[in-house]
């Protein structure tokens, strides 16, 4: 009865909502990246980078005037999907095929395996807590199942949430107390709460969407959380009460991820897996990885 009404009040939210007259508009050329398009992530320099450009297995470095290269070529048999980027500009990577999370260390473009663990379905996507621990989702998806992973800054990796469905995108609040993790076929967003120890606790139901999926999501600095909605083409921007406050419509229909950077922070990148490309709007906060960039 109470997940029905929970069901209910979700529907009627969504239903209800009026979509943001906000567009996106395109940032790099068409089909410059594969169907692969993936990532991305910001550095302190405002660097962005993005995985798979012209082929699998690279990381494409891309400039403010939309224009790319390749950054790094990944090991044999390793491609890339999530990038994040620590306190020290040290470059962390989800490698899907190779059970990895791999590393490029600051001012440097070559890869190292920072964990491996063949306990891992495909690492997804991560997202790194201020302490610098590092959270990857690990979906199955053939049995529409999932898990997330814990990453200490020492190495050492804990499988922390082993029965879950889906799960793909993942994020910390900006006050590292919560992490947000959602599972693309379940439809569905889960709130943590961060113990001291990097643990996990106090499991809720954040938010349901009632159709399509979702991919990647980050936070602002104000908590918001934006969540790629996989085959609708738009990005869904919840409060940290847990209540659609908009949604921003994309030219194409798979957005894979996203990112806050540029001057001030309030660029947002998306990546198009229908569409090999990055699409752009301007949020009204910064993301809230901008807050550690501006001490920089």
């Amino acid at each position: 009865m109470i997940k029905a009404l929970t069901l209910g009040l979700v529907l009627m939210s969504c239903a209800s909502f009026a979509q943001s007259k906000s567009h996106s508009s395109d940032f790099t050329a068409e089909w410059s990246f594969t169907k692969g398009i993936e990532g991305p992530g910001v550095n302190s320099h405002r660097d962005l980078f993005v995985v798979n450009y012209q082929k699998q297995g690279t990381i494409g470095l891309v400039k403010q005037d939309g224009t790319c290269s390749i950054f790094a070529e990944l090991p044999a048999g390793s491609i890339g999907n999530g990038i994040r980027f620590d306190h020290e500009d040290n470059m962390y990577i989800a490698d899907y095929t190779g059970h990895n999370i791999l590393k490029i260390a600051s001012g440097q473009n070559s890869a190292t395996i920072f964990v491996h663990n063949d306990q891992m379905n495909q690492p997804n996507d991560i997202a790194i807590a201020p302490n610098g621990t590092i959270y990857a989702s690990d979906p199955n998806w053939k049995d529409n199942s999932g898990q997330i992973w814990m990453i200490t800054t020492d190495q050492k990796i804990v499988l922390i949430q082993p029965k879950m469905g889906t799960t793909n995108g993942i994020e910390v609040s900006p006050d590292g107390k919560f992490l947000y993790v959602n599972e693309s076929i379940q439809r569905k967003v889960w709130r943590f709460k961060i113990l001291s120890d990097g643990e996990l606790t106090n499991k809720t139901l954040f938010f349901e969407f009632p159709d399509y999926g979702m991919d990647g999501m980050r936070c602002d600095r104000k908590g918001n959380l934006y969540i790629a909605r996989y085959d609708k083409g738009t990005v869904a921007v919840l409060s940290p009460k847990g209540k659609m406050i908009d949604e921003i419509l994309l030219k194409g229909k798979k957005p894979s991820n996203i990112t806050f950077g540029g001057s001030d922070g309030k660029t947002c990148y998306v990546t198009l897996a229908d569409r090999g490309c990055l699409e752009i709007f301007r949020a009204k906060y910064a993301g809230r990885e901008f807050i550690k960039l501006r001490k920089k």
